[in-house]
Order: structure tokens, then C-alpha cells, then sequence
């Protein structure tokens, strides 16, 4: 409905008759219009006899009334005297005398006016009055059959002012109980009907029919407040050669009439002769009118009748039909929007009903379809429903569920979840998914989309059909099929309704998709962790067998920091985990701990570590014996769950780890990394400690009480992630900067936390600390993961940096120089300040550091001393001898033109060691002239490389 100022401002009212039937001295002519005895008299006498001329020049006119009758003795006695007998007690009047004592005597003309003169009449002439005062102005009044000039006829015209004075104080005290029947029940055909009272009781009509429009818009229905409906049965086509009340509703133009039947315009008349109190005989005026909206919609007729005997509708019913359309624009357009607000509301609490039933038990696909069947149901109202999802692949609709009807228990006994499959282009269904049309069909056995198979199958008949297509991204993945609403048809506010619905049912049924996806995930990542458990775990057997090698005890090397672990593979029998037990029980002696747990906790860590060149569980048996050495050089100034966390870390610290770099990991974009976005390797390094932890009979940390544990494994993550070399940089820093100004103290827990992941990357970094045959023997397999690396690298189109690039094997040396100056000697000095016994660790990185400095030293000369580059051939072959390496454990290919990385470094150690002392003396200090240039070189492979030169 549009606003009431624009209601008032687009209705034309319609012009008044000439006649009214509430006149006393008015009688009705056969041709409708009113006649006075006046207007006869002056016929019969002439013109002659109708003018007199008054003082003025001007002719008057001269009425013949019965003096005697009229006036008596009255105050128009002197206009009596003064004119002429005409005989029979008729007088010639002269109506200037009594205008000039009208004028000069108002307040006995009002007196006259209030005791004389009826309430309808007054109505009558006020009408006239404003119409007069129209045309005065210059404007055309308006037609009731004037559709056009209704269109386009002034919006400030004062229609409203008319109405207020043409509703007398009766109306007015309907309308007053029309407004609080539409507060106590804003029904939009119930304010019709009350509306429709209203006019047919302000008309004086005899019966009066309100016509509503149905569902489909093409045809009318009589309303019928006592009926559960609210309807008749039968409907009136809006056509025409019909009913009155249909061709108005065709035209959508008020009509007046006094000739009911006859007209080949509506043979059939008023058409209620079956239904109305009044027959065609009895009804001999009609006035009709549409209700129209704003938005042009017809949404029904008003049609009042007068029976015979009684006076025609005239023009001021018109008047007052428009006056009270116009208000009751104003009360439906009010009652509707309370209408909207209430079914929305409604819809918004059935919407969240929906919401809160489907997400919140999304248990699997059959249960959301069921719901959403159901509650579509409910929703309009609908008899039966069935869901149909679309399977793209094989281009067909198909349904597990289908025909719903009843409570939701009733459907899921009832269903016997065989799936149904038909082509996506056949039936109702099916042009619906291919065209994402809604279709909204109230006959389906005259639409020849409807497959009647179905209801000669199931003896079900089909009469009303509402599909509507359930979208989500934009694509149709389903259709909902509503069979059969239990009252009339499926209406604009169903279809409205549903679209919003259908909004719901696409998300559900998308989550639904995505949950049993992801619940068939996480049954297939259940099968993938049981087998990768059984893989990964250690044996019964293995633990029997592990359990029964004889080991030496006591082990005297164990407690030096040049301690040989690749020793222990030399000789072919891996007593390492026997040892971690070893080293365990004389840290915290064994009655802590369960020894089948301990047992199988470390040999689970040893096979959960992959056979790469050197992050294997070589070396993480040496991290955990330089971690043990340094607990022990601690003096006990270490608290027992700090130990026993920086032990068992340094166990674990680079368990799985696949011999790449946490940049190549990222650039690579691997899975890891998608999950660590920093420290890549360390937190997945962590998080296989947990799982191993985890495994039944593995958990080591069993004897400690809940809070404890959760220490114990912040600890651990604390120590794992510090080997990272990305955050060595800034720990040193902050607790050089403690030591320097001597405010280190073991007190504080936040100096312990630095320290301790000083001492990670210390045990972490030990390699560089061990007697010079073991250092050079590390090196060479560190340098085999570096150039497998840096090989993928080359095969992608990179360029590596020169530690990752064969080419550049020949400046290992220096390389080397560079690592132990920018980071391991930094690191040792500062743990010995903070733990006096570690001075081992610094005296062996500073004794390897002097022979990588000399061999440094030494290749350098050698390339100056070289022939000048224009024999590229010789030198492409003396670096193709140098870029070869020989395989991990000893393993050699004897192949043309290779030797490995090792050979060449050990060769040349052995010529340096086989130098005069003097020689070596001044090549030494050779090489400490070098140490600042080979430190700045060192560190900026070392910014740049960042996480990766271990």
C-alpha cells in the first residue's frame, strides 16, 4: 500500500448527481436524474414569466411556491405582501428581497438551516459548494468513469477536507470503532470488511458484497468472515461479459448503474442471486468500485446495491465511497505493514528455529535433509515434500528421502533409504534444476512438465505443486518439491517465504556435504595414524633384544666432551640407547621412572628419526650426551624438571627431520609449512615428541603429577624451538647484555629460560667442539645435506648460496671460518661465563678453529699461485674433482673424474700437519690476520642463510 498522502492525492472523486433521494420536494425522473417543481413551473410558464428586473437592473428570479404552506406569517411576510397573487394561494416571490434578508439577518438563516434542513442534504450542499469553488477556479471537476483523469488529477486537491466534512458525526464514530477492530486484529481482509461496513452504511445501501482477488490474480472470490476460510468455494473470472463486480475488476474503473440486467457488459448482473439475500429483481442501483494499491494491484471490488422502491446511487455516494476508500488506504496500508512486520517476525523466529535444530546436530547428511524436509513443510503448509540433490557427474537428481509427511519420527520409519535417481531434464524436478526457475503450479495435471507415473505408482493425487531450486555459491545443488498446500493454493508469500528459507537449506546442506567429508577424513587419518603408530613404535621384539645387549659399564669416555659418537656405529653394534639409559639413570637415577617406559620411549625416538646424512639419531645421541655433560657441569644448579626437560629435548630435538632447511621448506611451500608458519622443522620436531609421549607404554613423565607435567613439556617446547638458529641471535644478545652488566642471576626465571636456550644451541652446535678428525668427518656429512639441497635447488632454475652449491666446495674452509667465529665461539664463551665447568667446549671450538683458519689460509694462496683463468679447462676440472662426495656411512662409488669432499680436506689437513713448526707458526698467524675478514664473511652467509648452518 503506498502513504496516505499519496492515496489522497491520486483518487479523483466523482461528480455529484442533480438529484438526491432524501429531498422531500424532489421526485425522481425515468431518465435517473432529480427534477424540482421550480425548475417544472418555469417550463410550463415560459421565459417570459421567469425573470423580474430588480432594483439593480438585473433580473431576478420568480419562484411559484404555496405562501400559505411554505411561509404563513413568518419573517418573509413583507416579500409576500410586496408581491403579486397569482391565485390558489400562490404568490410571485421576489428571491432578491429574500437574499438581501438573508444576508442581513445570518443568524436567523443558521437558525432556519439547523431546524429545517436535514443532516444528508446539508452534506449535500457543502459538497457542491466545494465543487463550485473548483470550477470557479478553473478546474474541470472530475468524472466516476473517468479512469484517466483519476490517474492524472491533482495530488493537493482537498479530498481529504471533503471527506471531513461529508462523514457526519455517526461515521465518524465507525470509523473510530474501525480503527480498534484493526488494532485488536490487523488482518488485511478483515479490515476490508470492516471498511466495506463503514461505506455501506454512510450510503444508506441495502446490501453490500466485498470481492477479494485470489492467489493467482485472476479471478475473484466473494469474503466470507463466518466461513474457516474466509471464502466462498466458487470464483468469478475477472473478465468481461460477466458479473458487474468482474467487469469492474477487469477495468479496474468505478461503475454506477440503475440497469442491472441488460447490458452485454454483464449479462449475468450482481450474480449473488444464489448467495444474497437480495435477488436480481430486487437490486435496482449498483455502484461499484475497485480497491486498487498504490503499486496499481487490484486486490478487490466493493459492490453496493439499493433494492427496487428505493432512490438511486447518485453522485455524492461516490463522493463518500472515494472519501472512505481513501481513508481505508490509509488503514490497510498501516494493517498491512503490521501484517508484514508480524509474519516476519514470525519467519524470523521459524528461520532461527531451523538454524539452531539443523547446525546444531549436523550428524549426517540424512538427518539435514530430513529436517529441512520437515520443517519446509511446516513452513507452507504443505501436505508432502521431497528433496532431490543434484549429482553433476551424472548429471541426475537423486533422493534417499522423499514424500515426507507427518512428525519427523513418523518420516524416518516410514523411509526406507533407497536411493531414487532420475534424469536432471525430466519432470517438474527436473526443469527446475536445469533452470533454476521456481515454479509455482496450482493445476499439475494440466501442466505437461507433472510425470504422472508417480501418482498412478503410489495412488497419491497430485493437485498443487510449488519447486523451488536450493543454491549456494551460485550453483544449484538441490531442489525442493512441495506437494499439495492443505488450504487453496501455494501463494507469492509462500514462494517469498521459501526463497528465504531455501537460503538456510543450501548453507546446511553444504555443511552437511563438508562434515561427512571431513568425518570420512578423519576416518581415513585414524587408519593412516594406527598403521604409522605400528610402523613407528618399537617392537616387543625389539625391545627384548635391546634389553639383553650387553653394554660396558661404567662407559669412562661418557663423561668427556670428546666423546666419539660416530664411534659407536664404527664398531657395528648401537649401543646408543643403551647408553641414553645409562646417562639417564646417573642424572636422575631409574626409581623415577618405569624402565619398560623409558625403554620403549627412547627406541621409538631412535626409529622415528629418518636415515639422512647428519640429522639423524647419531646426532641426536650426541646433542643428548653434550646436554648430559652440561647438566653435570651445572652442579645441580639446574632444577630436576629443568634437566629432566633439556635431556629428553635434546633427545627428541630433530625427530622426522628430512635433511632440509626451514627456508627451503617454506619456499617449497611443503605441508609443514602451511602448518608452521615459523620454525617449520622445530615445531613439527615438538609435536612428533608429544605423539610418541602419547602412545600407550611410551610416557616416560607418567610418575609426575599433572602440574609438573605441564612443566616439564613447556620446557621441552621452549628448548626444541631455541635450536632454531633464527632466535639464537636475539637470546645471546639479551643475555650477554645480563652477563656484561652483571646482572645474571640464576633467581630470575626469565635469565634461567635464556640460558637454557643458550645451552640447546650449545649441545646442538657440539659437533664443532670435538677432536679434529671427528670435526672433519661431521662436516663433510653436514655439507651432503647442504648440496642435496642445494641440487634441487639448481634443478628448479634457482641459484643456491654458495654453502648449499657444489661449485663452490673449494671455500669449505672458510665457510667453516666464518660459522665458528659468528656463532660458536660467541656461544661457548658466553655459557662458560654463566657455567665455568663447560671451558671444554671453548677450548675445542677454538683449536678447530685455527686448523679451518690455516686450511683457509692455504686454499687461498693456492688459488693466487694458480695459472691466469684463460686455461678454463684445467680449472673446470680441478673444481669437478673437489664437488665430489662419497656417500653417507662410508658407502664409495668408485666412478671417473669424482672424490669426495672428505678426501680432499683431509688431504689437505694432512700436508698443513706435515708443515715445519715454522711454517706452521707463521701460517697461523697468517690466519689470525684473516680471522676479522673471514668473521664478517661468515656471519653474513650466517644472517643470510639464517636458520639453516648448523
Amino acid at each position: 500500500m503506498s502513504s496516505p498522502s499519496r492515496q489522497v492525492g491520486n483518487r479523483r472523486l466523482p461528480p455529484l448527481p442533480s438529484g438526491s433521494r432524501y429531498s422531500p420536494i424532489y421526485q425522481r425522473a425515468s431518465n435517473g436524474h432529480g427534477t424540482s417543481p421550480v425548475s417544472q413551473a418555469k417550463a410550463a410558464k415560459g421565459p417570459s414569466s421567469n425573470r423580474t428586473s430588480n432594483n439593480h437592473g438585473q433580473s431576478s428570479h420568480i419562484t411559484h411556491i404555496d405562501l400559505t404552506a411554505s411561509f404563513g406569517d413568518g419573517p418573509f411576510r413583507p416579500a409576500l405582501v410586496q408581491g403579486k397573487a397569482i391565485g390558489n394561494g400562490q404568490a410571485d416571490v421576489d428571491e432578491e428581497a429574500v437574499r438581501i434578508f438573508l444576508r442581513a439577518n445570518p443568524v436567523f438563516l443558521e437558525d432556519y438551516v439547523m431546524k429545517h434542513v436535514d443532516q444528508d442534504r446539508l452534506e449535500r450542499w457543502l459538497i457542491r459548494k466545494t465543487r463550485k469553488l473548483k470550477i470557479k477556479a478553473g478546474k474541470k471537476p472530475s468524472s466516476s468513469l473517468d479512469h484517466e483523469n483519476n490517474k492524472q488529477s491533482d495530488p493537493h486537491r482537498p479530498s481529504l477536507s471533503k471527506w471531513k466534512f461529508c462523514v457526519h458525526s455517526d461515521k465518524k464514530k465507525m470509523l473510530e470503532e474501525l480503527t480498534n477492530d484493526i488494532h485488536q486484529s490487523p488482518n488485511k481482509q478483515k479490515v476490508l470488511m470492516e471498511l466495506a461496513n463503514c461505506i455501506a452504511s454512510a450510503c444508506h445501501a441495502d446490501s453490500f458484497t466485498l470481492y477479494l482477488v485470489d492467489a493467482t490474480g485472476k479471478a475473484l472470490f466473494i469474503y466470507n468472515p463466518n466461513h474457516p476460510e474466509g471464502r466462498t468455494s466458487s470464483n468469478i473470472q475477472i473478465k468481461d461479459g460477466s458479473t458487474i463486480a468482474a467487469y469492474v475488476a477487469f477495468t479496474q474503473k468505478p461503475f454506477r448503474t440503475n440497469e442491472v440486467l441488460g447490458d452485454d457488459r454483464f449479462p449475468e448482473g450482481i450474480g449473488l442471486e444464489e448467495m444474497n439475500v437480495f435477488s436480481d429483481s430486487t437490486a435496482q442501483s449498483v455502484l461499484c468500485q475497485p480497491i486498487i494499491q498504490s503499486n496499481g494491484e487490484l486486490i478487490g471490488v466493493i459492490e453496493l446495491c439499493r433494492r427496487l422502491g428505493h432512490e438511486a446511487f447518485g453522485e455524492e455516494d461516490d463522493e463518500i465511497v472515494n472519501s472512505y476508500l481513501v481513508w481505508g488506504g490509509i488503514s490497510l496500508y498501516y494493517a498491512e505493514m503490521f501484517q508484514n512486520m508480524q509474519r516476519h517476525r514470525k519467519l524470523t523466529e521459524f528461520l532461527l528455529n531451523v538454524t539452531r535444530s539443523i547446525f546444531q546436530d549436523i550428524v549426517s547428511m540424512d538427518t539435514v535433509i530430513m529436517k529441512i524436509m520437515n520443517y519446509a513443510q511446516t513452513l507452507v503448509d504443505a501436505d508432502r515434500t521431497s528433496l532431490f540433490l543434484v549429482d553433476n557427474r551424472t548429471n541426475e537428481l537423486y533422493a534417499r528421502i522423499f514424500d515426507i509427511g507427518g512428525s519427523l519420527e513418523d518420516s524416518r520409519s516410514s523411509n526406507l533409504q533407497k536411493e531414487i535417481r532420475f534424469p536432471k531434464t525430466k519432470g517438474v524436478a527436473g526443469h527446475v534444476a536445469t533452470t533454476g526457475e521456481t515454479l509455482n503450479i496450482a493445476d499439475a495435471y494440466h501442466d505437461e512438465r507433472f510425470n504422472r507415473e508417480i501418482d498412478l505408482q503410489t495412488g497419491y493425487t497430485t493437485t498443487t505443486l510449488l519447486c523451488m531450486p536450493i543454491f549456494i555459491r551460485g550453483n544449484i545443488i538441490g531442489v525442493v518439491q512441495m506437494v499439495n498446500k492443505k488450504s487453496g493454493v501455494f501463494t507469492a508469500s509462500d514462494e517469498k517465504s521459501f526463497q528465504t528459507f531455501a537460503i538456510y537449506c543450501g548453507l546446511a546442506l553444504h555443511h552437511a556435504k563438508l562434515y561427512d567429508k571431513i568425518r570420512r577424513s578423519e576416518q581415513k587419518h585414524r587408519v593412516a595414524l594406527e598403521v604409522l603408530s605400528y610402523h613407528s613404535k618399537c617392537s616387543e621384539r625389539e625391545l627384548t633384544s635391546t634389553q639383553e645387549m650387553p653394554v660396558q659399564e661404567p662407559f669412562p669416555s661418557l663423561e668427556s666432551y670428546k666423546f666419539d659418537s660416530y664411534s659407536l656405529i664404527k664398531e657395528g653394534t648401537d649401543s646408543m640407547p643403551s647408553l641414553v639409559i645409562q646417562m639417564t639413570k646417573n642424572l636422575f637415577s631409574l626409581q623415577r621412572f618405569g624402565v619398560d617406559e623409558l625403554w620403549r620411549f627412547v627406541l621409538t625416538v631412535k626409529k622415528n628419526y629418518r636415515d639422512v646424512p647428519y640429522h639423524n639419531w647419531t646426532h641426536a645421541f650426541a646433542v643428548a650426551h653434550s646436554m648430559y655433560l652440561v647438566i653435570r657441569s651445572g652442579n645441580e644448579k639446574f632444577t630436576a624438571l629443568e634437566a629432566l626437560a633439556m635431556f629428553f629435548a635434546s633427545l627428541c630435538h630433530d625427530l622426522d627431520h628430512r635433511g632440509r632447511t626451514n627456508s627451503w621448506m617454506k619456499n617449497e611451500q611443503t605441508p609443514l609449512a602451511a602448518v608452521y608458519s615459523t620454525s617449520t622443522m622445530e615445531h613439527h620436531h615438538f609435536n612428533q615428541t608429544i605423539t610418541i609421549l602419547q602412545h600407550e607404554g611410551h610416557n616416560i613423565f607418567s610418575h609426575l603429577s599433572p602440574a609438573e607435567y605441564k612443566t616439564v613439556l613447556g620446557y621441552m617446547k621452549e628448548c626444541i624451538l631455541a635450536t632454531d638458529l633464527a632466535l639464537f641471535f636475539g637470546n645471546k644478545s639479551k643475555l650477554k647484555e645480563l652477563v656484561e652488566k652483571g646482572q645474571f642471576t640464576w633467581d630470575n626465571q626469565d635469565h634461567r629460560k635464556l640460558l637454557r636456550a643458550i645451552c640447546m644451541t650449545a649441545c646442538d652446535l657440539s659437533a664443532c667442539t670435538k677432536p679434529w678428525e671427528i670435526q672433519l668427518e661431521i662436516v663433510r656429512v653436514i655439507y651432503q645435506e647442504f648440496y642435496a639441497e642445494g641440487d634441487l635447488e639448481k634443478a628448479q632454475g634457482k641459484t643456491p648460496i654458495a654453502m648449499k652449491d657444489r661449485n663452490t666446495a673449494h671455500e669449505l674452509p672458510a665457510h667453516q671460518v666464518g660459522f665458528l667465529v659468528g656463532i660458536c665461539l660467541p656461544c661457548y664463551e658466553l655459557l662458560q661465563k654463566c657455567i665455568p665447568d663447560t671451558k671444554p667446549l671453548v677450548e675445542g671450538s677454538q683449536a678447530n678453529l685455527a686448523k679451518w683458519s690455516r686450511m683457509a689460509q692455504h686454499n687461498r694462496t693456492a688459488l693466487e699461485s694458480m695459472n691466469p683463468p684463460s686455461d678454463d679447462s684445467g680449472k673446470e676440472d680441478q673444481e669437478g674433482k673437489e664437488e665430489k662426495s662419497s656417500e653417507a656411512g662410508g658407502k664409495e662409488e668408485e666412478t671417473e673424474k669424482k672424490q669426495t669432499n672428505g678426501s680432499e680436506v683431509e688431504k689437505d689437513a694432512e700436508t698443513q700437519e706435515n708443515q715445519s713448526d715454522k711454517k706452521d707458526e707463521a701460517n697461523e698467524e697468517e690466519g689470525g690476520k684473516d680471522d676479522t675478514k673471514q668473521v664478517e664473511e661468515g656471519a653474513a652467509q650466517e644472517n643470510k642463510e639464517g636458520n639453516t648452518s648448523r
